[in-house]
């Protein structure tokens, strides 16, 4: 046990060099590519229904994936870029306010977003860079046909939302760790808290819903700079 312990030790000891050699390289041009984890916000949730009565709802969301890419500009210290994501989650349940909660649910909402970002880049001699930032857009959020039983009742499916897409404001902010592997490739580690202004699903028809959409995201992605 000793001498593993020991030959650990010696094998660190010799690629401290070559991780030290993997600093961040010279500004330049970047693509990026992640995927990873979101984990939405419920959400109060309106149906209007023959544009007069209304029923308020409290939905709730199983954790989704999120993926994307960007591309943009490293000017040293700040990056500039540009971003496209998609998250989606299913829904977990529904709670109509003084009707009790909908479960074995079928739905889901989905999110493309087109963001334009900006990072602060905190380098130091480790291959491990810091960054903080944000940015702003839009998303075109996507309500699938969403029904459930309610639970404690006798019924059966209950039908709730009709599908349909809206296309509203977005803003993101976050921070992460790029990790050096050489000059051109490093790791991504990152954090987004991203949210987005109220959505209209079938505005204008007898039965329109409104929701927001909220999230916070965990993930793991590659950078190439060229």
């Amino acid at each position: 046990m000793k001498r593993k312990i020991i030959i650990i030790a010696a094998l660190a000891t010799l690629a401290i060099p070559v991780i030290g050699s993997a600093a961040p390289v010279r500004p330049g041009p970047y693509i990026a590519g992640f995927v990873g984890a979101t984990v939405p916000h419920s959400q109060d949730a309106t149906t209007t229904l023959d544009f007069s009565s209304t029923i308020n709802d409290r939905v709730r969301f199983d954790p989704g994936i999120s993926v994307g890419g960007s591309g943009g500009f490293d000017f040293g210290f700040v990056r500039l870029e540009g971003e496209l994501s998609y998250k989606h989650a299913e829904i977990s349940s529904v709670t109509e306010l003084g009707n009790g909660t909908y479960g074995s649910m079928h739905g889901s909402v989905g999110a493309f977003a087109v963001m334009g970002n900006a990072f602060i880049d905190f380098h130091n001699p480790s291959p491990i860079t810091p960054y903080i930032g944000g940015g702003i857009g839009s998303a075109t959020l996507h309500l699938s046909d969403t029904s459930g039983i309610l639970r404690g009742g006798t019924g059966g499916r209950v039908f709730l939302y009709d599908a349909d897409d809206d296309t509203v404001f977005a803003y993101q902010a976050g921070a992460g760790l790029e990790i050096a592997i050489h000059r051109q490739l490093s790791l991504d580690l990152g954090y987004r808290y991203f949210a987005t202004s109220k959505a209209r699903f079938n505005e204008d028809t007898p039965r329109e819903t409104s929701m927001k959409f909220e999230s916070h995201n965990a993930t793991v992605g590659v950078r190439f700079k060229f």
